[in-house]
């Protein structure tokens, strides 16, 4: 994947992440009642979703941060990537022991289980290209000091 792709994929899903969390910490009941399936886990409780909130704003945040300052792109995309691929098995494991169908899985795949791959995917790529980057250094600094 190219690093354009790559980053504009980041900054789509930071931002995406970051209108989310502002939803629900703004308007917490428009957003219990405006996201699918979400009234079928339980009663309104307006702590929860803010605090859910408060993390959407930390993965949003984690991510643009990522974007912006290379140097810390694996630790920012790996700790996004963490928390969302958590939720996502959390939801698997909703289905697995009954509390949720099977549709459940495909309700909530574009918003919890479509972006914890991503993050994923971005997060292994930010691995891979800082390895790059380190061998890079290491072999020019190598070539360097045979040149002396």
């Amino acid at each position: 994947m190219s690093r354009g792709l790559t980053l504009a994929l980041a900054t789509l899903l930071g931002l995406g992440a970051l209108a989310n969390g502002l939803f629900m910490l703004v308007s917490p009941t428009n957003w219990y009642f405006a996201v699918p399936g979400v009234t079928t886990t339980g009663p309104f409780n307006q702590h929860f979703v803010r605090d859910i909130g408060l993390i959407f704003l930390l993965v949003g945040s984690a991510m643009l941060f990522g974007v912006a300052r290379p140097a810390t792109r694996v630790a920012s995309w790996s700790a996004a990537a963490l928390w969302l691929a958590g939720h996502a098995l959390f939801h698997f494991w909703e289905v697995a022991v009954g509390i949720c169908g099977t549709g459940a899985l495909v309700r909530d795949f574009p918003a919890v289980t479509l972006p914890a791959i991503l993050a994923s995917a971005l997060a292994l790529w930010a691995w891979r290209d800082a390895a790059h980057d380190g061998l890079q250094s290491r072999l020019t600094e190598q070539f360097r000091a045979a040149q002396r």
